[in-house]
């Protein structure tokens, strides 16, 4: 009986680590303002609208790309620990992130392409620039 309960509380914990993870998907926890427009082994893109002043909820990326299409303002980003950063929203911006977890709010309109990588970049070889 022991056993028992410790296999179901062991299986109760790990449903709800599954459901954290998946609750940190920003698909998942802001499915207004995040579209998957490709998504395959390699890469996932996704497409990020935001009306200005909507919060998004604490989600996780790996590494990514942000690609601004339109907008202004700036948007705050606040990680889990509460400190908080802010970004320009300016089109044609291009910034790399590493992976990480945060809430944001967009000041304006904002409109953007995200691509998450799947894989690690190949390593540079010598001889290769």
């Amino acid at each position: 009986m022991h056993k028992l309960c410790l296999t179901l509380g062991a299986l109760a914990l790990s449903c709800v680590g599954v459901a954290t993870a998946r609750a940190q998907d920003p698909v998942h926890v802001a499915p207004n303002n995040f579209k998957v427009l490709l998504e395959n082994d390699q890469v996932r893109v996704l497409d990020f609208h935001s009306k200005g002043g909507e919060k998004i909820p604490m989600h996780s990326h790996p590494p990514y790309l942000t690609y601004d299409i339109s907008g202004g303002g700036a948007t705050k980003f606040t990680s889990p620990d509460g400190k908080t950063t802010e970004a320009p929203n300016e089109p044609g911006r291009t910034t790399w992130h590493q992976a990480l977890t945060h809430a944001s709010e967009a000041t304006a309109e904002v409109h953007a392409l995200l691509v998450e990588l799947k894989t690690q970049p190949a390593k540079k070889t010598s001889g290769e620039e």
